[in-house]
């Protein structure tokens, strides 16, 4: 070999850089493979970061942490891979500085962002700046989690709970920050709520004397009896969990943040609509609902019921109207009276069973008609006598 080739070689000898194990050094993506990551750290040789080495999160594809060209820090394992490659770590460097990362947040009380990668037993296992942490299934949510496999794959805020860097240890609680968040909006709520206004919110809980609904933050009450115009025999029958309804505020109170909600009040009452529907002299169907000693109480359509005197059941003598209808029986029935200021509507049976009979009214009529044509007939002195 020539003196200037040996000085060149040399020269390109001093231009590269020296590393020992354990230096963390910027380098140059040169490549990326499903498997593996090549940089180029100004060393002799490229360096590989292998997929183990290149994140804690599992099954991380290489591609979707790093393109040609990128600049990253990397920590040298080995000086020699056994191939001749430099030996390289990023998910150590991304360790060293995530640890330091989320001991300011833990200090400043901050938010951190999480993405959770697996269940273990009795929570969740996330990754938060290539650390792994821990989730208890008690702080996955501000209610009742059933299925925590749901959440694998999801990412959120969460608060930190517990740092120990010496035992590897991060906790985290998803609950904190839902609890604070619905506080925040629940008092932006209350700022808002009007007696009268009508809001749109979602069916939370049911019960044997109403449903509790949310409006955006706070729960109030629809009582059973502010549910339908109509009688309800239970909640469930008008209301189902998860359904978003509209409802409007009957009343406040600010001390004690109770909320009363009324459904039945954001639709349209029927005694409003009454003249237009119904007039005296029609005969309408309807379903008995309800029976006293004077007689039964008969629904036109819901919220809107009419009374049927014992005395306008059947033609015939009875002493109960239970000795000929039942609950729940369809009737026809003709409207006597509408008195709607009063909020009262007369009924009879026995008026809307009394039409003529079709052939006895046709008889009647042809007797007519032939007597006529017979008069018609007659020559005009017999007419006239």
């Amino acid at each position: 070999m020539s003196n200037d080739m040996q000085n060149y070689m040399e020269e390109i000898e001093k231009s590269m850089v020296r590393l020992h194990r354990g230096d963390i050094v910027t380098g140059k993506v040169i490549n990326v493979t499903d498997n593996e990551i090549m940089v180029n750290v100004g060393y002799k040789s490229d360096g590989v970061i292998p997929r183990d080495e290149i994140s804690n999160e599992p099954n991380v594809n290489p591609r979707s942490l790093a393109n040609i060209g990128d600049e990253i820090k990397v920590l040298v394992m080995k000086l020699d891979d056994g191939e001749g490659n430099l030996l390289l770590s990023k998910k150590r460097v991304d360790v060293q500085k995530g640890w330091d990362d989320i001991e300011k947040i833990h200090e400043t009380n901050a938010l951190m962002e999480t993405k959770v990668i697996e269940v273990v037993k009795g929570g969740l296992i996330s990754i938060s700046r290539g650390i792994r942490c821990f989730i208890p299934a008690s702080q996955v949510s501000d209610t009742y989690v059933e299925n925590l496999e749901a959440f694998i794959g999801k990412t959120f805020n969460t608060k930190v709970l517990e740092f120990d860097r010496r035992k590897n240890k991060v906790v985290l609680s998803r609950k904190v920050v839902l609890t604070q968040e619905r506080e925040e909006l629940k008092k932006e709520i209350l700022k808002t709520i009007e007696v009268g206004k009508r809001v749109t919110g979602e069916v939370k809980n049911i019960t044997n004397f109403g449903a509790f609904v949310d409006i955006g933050g706070i729960d109030g009450l629809i009582h059973i009896s502010d549910m339908a115009w109509n009688r309800v025999k239970h909640p469930s029958d008008v209301l189902k969990v998860g359904e978003k309804v509209e409802v409007e505020i009957l009343d406040f109170n600010k001390e004690t943040e109770k909320l009363s909600l009324g459904l039945k009040q954001t639709q349209p009452q029927p005694w409003d609509l009454i003249d237009e529907k119904y007039k005296i002299g029609d005969i309408v169907e309807g379903k008995v609902v309800r029976m006293v000693d004077y007689g039964a109480f008969v629904e036109l359509e819901a919220g809107l019921d009419g009374l049927v005197h014992i005395s306008e059941i059947s033609d015939k003598y009875i002493q109960k109207p239970a000795q000929e209808l039942e609950i729940g029986q369809i009737v026809m029935v003709k409207i006597l009276d509408i008195d709607a200021e009063q909020k009262r509507i007369s009924l009879s049976i026995t008026a809307a069973n009394k039409v003529e009979d079709p052939e006895e009214t046709q008889l009647v009529t042809d007797d007519q008609v032939t007597i006529g044509d017979v008069i018609n007939t007659l020559p005009e002195e017999n007419k006239e006598s």
